[in-house]
């Protein structure tokens, strides 16, 4: 993985680090310091690829000419950075899990230099894919009994993406995606109909359908809107007949007023004895879509989810922060307005009733009884912990999030005007807080104690 990944100021303040000898074990936090709006939790996601991002962060020989060459690094720093690698130690909360404001998504302990360059890294992994399967988790309330298609590749902010959303979905119970290198990586199923494209490729849509049938007979689902829809339905019912159907099939309806034209295809298809025939629809959808129509008793079975939970287009990120909570054994904060952050290495602790919220405390902490802890151990020494194979983690993550999202109280559930529980900050967190702030604006930075 190439060490350029990364800001130059990350660079720069390696380099100066490394030249003043500033190599003790530095920790910092990765959280959210807000939720977005409409937003009464978080999944965490992103942890895989932030485990691989780190083990494998090195500067390859042209990468480090060019720090010599085009950015005028010295030939001492550019040595001290050619053997460089990550062997830090990480705590995470497990993807899947479900998290606030301010509650650590990841905590790493690594020596100064080492911990500083990866923060670009790992803040653009693990942010993407917490808010994307934040959004895909809301889709999922919304839809209720009904299946979830992610359809956004073709739409997501680069390929990358396009595989990182496939992969966040899944883990908050989307059933396949039309990404079909995702589909092979993370162990998913693949979903895919036709284009209108297809059915304008032939004489007309009973040709199309007959066709599509013929090659692909498993589950076939027919896009029955290319010129009219209820036409269109009719088409598919004929060419089910006709073929002697008795297996699983469906329609696709992608635009339109979705509600009255899927009870019309709903009363076609049943006419016809086709009451096994789903229905499927797509086309700009949400949360709040998926949402209306299921109110509305629309008789949709499943629904194909593209753009809108692609990008998360009403919340397209978190206000994330990487920050320095402890160097060497000094705890240290930051002090600027609106972005307070608290001292030293942390852990969150939840109550499982769900009755008291959850409380950030020190790391060093007991918990309270029967109480669970959310950060874990995931990475010693430079090298992960658990290395289950792609589509073993993803089913491992889903389950996290199906247990969580049980846990998680009904205000926090909403899709309008959600509450999210409280996060405490226990005595022992607030008065080192206190302590190492006072400090900080008196100008002793030295060793604080607690």
């Amino acid at each position: 993985m190439t060490g350029l990944r990364t800001d130059l100021y990350e660079l720069r303040m390696a380099a100066s680090y490394l030249r003043h000898d500033l190599t003790a074990p530095a920790t910092f936090s990765l959280f959210s310091r807000r939720l977005p709006d409409h937003r009464g939790f978080l999944v965490a996601a992103g942890l895989d690829d932030a485990l691989t991002f780190l083990e494998t962060f090195s500067f390859a020989d042209d990468e480090l000419a060019y720090l010599r060459d085009v950015q005028g690094f010295d030939e001492s720093t550019v040595a001290a950075l050619a053997p460089l690698r990550f062997t830090g130690d990480v705590r995470a909360v497990p993807e899947g899990r479900i998290v606030f404001a301010d509650e650590p998504l990841l905590e790493v302990t690594a020596p100064l230099a080492e911990a500083q360059l990866v923060e670009t890294g790992l803040l653009n992994l693990i942010t993407f894919q917490t808010t994307i399967a934040s959004k895909a988790a809301r889709c999922r309330l919304a839809a209720g009994g009904a299946e979830l298609v992610d359809f956004s590749f073709r739409r997501t902010h680069g390929l990358a993406a396009g595989a990182g959303v496939a992969r966040a979905s899944a883990i908050v119970g989307f059933a396949a995606t039309s990404h079909v290198e995702a589909a092979h990586r993370y162990g998913l199923r693949p979903s895919g109909t036709m284009a209108h494209s297809y059915v304008e490729a032939f004489p007309d849509e009973r040709a199309a359908f007959r066709a599509f049938a013929s090659d692909f007979p498993v589950d076939p689902i027919f896009l029955v809107d290319t010129y009219d829809t209820p036409a269109g339905v009719r088409a598919a019912v004929d060419v089910l007949t006709e073929l002697g159907w008795n297996g699983p099939a469906g329609i696709r309806l992608d635009s339109g007023d979705l509600a009255p034209l899927a009870r019309q295809a709903r009363e076609i298809l049943d006419t016809a004895g086709l009451t096994e025939v789903k229905i499927m629809a797509s086309g700009g959808l949400d949360e709040e879509v998926i949402a209306g129509l299921v109110a509305a008793g629309t008789p949709i079975d499943g629904y194909g989810v593209g753009t809108r939970m692609g990008v998360s287009a009403d919340a397209p990120s978190l206000d994330s922060a990487y920050k320095l909570v402890s160097y060497g054994d000094r705890p240290v904060v930051k002090l600027s307005s609106g972005k307070v952050t608290l001292p030293g290495a942390k852990q969150v602790f939840r109550d499982p009733t769900g009755t008291d919220g959850d409380l950030l405390a020190l790391r060093t902490e007991a918990s309270p009884p029967g109480w669970e802890s959310l950060l874990v151990p995931v990475m010693r020494a430079g090298r992960r912990l658990d290395t289950a194979a792609a589509a073993e983690a993803v089913r491992a993550a889903r389950d996290r999030f199906e247990a969580d999202l049980a846990w998680l109280p009904e205000p926090a559930r909403r899709l309008t005007k959600p509450v999210p529980p409280a996060v405490t900050v226990s005595p022992e967190l607030a008065g080192l807080h206190e302590r190492v702030a006072a400090a900080a604006r008196s100008g002793r930075t030295g060793r604080q104690s607690g």
